[in-house]
C-alpha cells in the first residue's frame, strides 16, 4: 500500500517589501514541510487574503501598512484556529507585547538563520512558541516587574481594531474613491459606507477621511 502524501502547512506571507516575501517563499517551499498558499503587502489585504484561504499558518511584518498587529486581532478573532507569527526587525518591547496580546505564538526577527526559520515555524503549527532567547528573558522580566512600568506596559495602546468590512473601506478611501464608488465596489449601500467610514474614524481617533489615510501611511 502506498503511503499518503504528507500534508503540507498552508501559509500566508505578510510583507510591503516584495524582496523579503520572496525569500521567505523560498526558504518555506524548499523545506518541504510549507506550502506558500498567499501573499500580501499590507494589513488589509492580508485580512483579506487570510479569510479568503484560510491558511493554517500567517507570517506578518509588524511595521507595513494598515500595522501587522491589527491584522494579528482580526485574522486570530475570525480565523482562531490559524497561528500568527510576527517577522519583523523590530525588538522593541511594545511591538513585541502588543503582538502576544493580539494573538501570535511566534515573534521572529528578520535576522534569523533561514535554516532555523522553518523549524521555528513548524514549532509554532505543533502547538509551542516561536520567540527568540533576548525576547524571552525580557518577557520574563516583564512579569517579574511589579512596578510602574509593567502597569503602563499592561496599558499600552494596542492599536485600533477594525473589522475586515472596516479595513476594505479604509484601503478604497486610500485609493481616493467616493462613497458612491465604494459602494459599487463592495455593493453595498451609500449609507452602510457612510456608517463604515464613521466607524473607522472613531477608532481611529481622527476628525476626517484624510486623516484615516494618512494615518494608515503613517502606521
Amino acid at each position: 500500500m502506498i503511503a499518503a502524501k504528507p500534508t503540507r502547512t498552508r501559509v500566508l506571507i505578510a510583507d510591503d517589501h516584495a524582496p523579503t516575501r520572496g525569500d521567505l517563499r523560498e526558504v518555506l517551499e524548499e523545506d518541504g514541510r510549507f506550502e506558500v498558499c498567499a501573499e500580501a503587502a499590507n494589513a488589509p489585504a492580508a485580512v483579506d487574503a487570510a479569510l479568503r484561504e484560510r491558511p493554517d499558518l500567517c507570517i506578518l511584518d509588524i511595521k507595513m501598512p494598515g500595522r501587522g498587529v491589527a491584522a494579528a486581532w482580526e485574522i486570530t478573532a475570525r480565523l482562531p484556529g490559524t497561528k500568527i507569527v510576527m517577522f519583523t526587525v523590530s525588538d522593541e518591547d511594545g511591538d513585541l507585547f502588543a503582538a502576544l496580546r493580539a494573538g501570535a505564538a511566534g515573534y521572529l526577527l528578520k535576522g534569523t538563520d533561514p535554516e532555523r526559520l522553518p523549524h521555528a515555524l513548524q514549532d509554532v503549527v505543533e502547538g509551542h512558541a516561536a520567540l527568540p532567547r533576548a525576547l524571552v528573558s525580557r518577557l520574563m522580566s516583564e512579569f517579574r516587574d511589579r512596578g510602574p512600568r509593567r502597569r503602563a506596559v499592561v496599558g499600552a495602546e494596542t492599536g485600533p481594531q477594525l473589522t475586515s468590512r472596516e479595513w476594505q473601506v479604509l484601503e478604497l478611501l486610500r485609493h481616493e474613491l467616493t462613497t458612491a464608488e465604494i459602494a459599487r465596489r463592495l455593493v453595498l449601500s451609500q449609507a452602510t459606507v457612510r456608517t463604515h467610514v464613521a466607524a473607522i474614524l472613531h477608532k481611529l481617533d481622527v476628525p476626517d477621511r484624510a486623516s484615516a489615510v494618512q494615518l494608515f501611511h503613517d502606521r
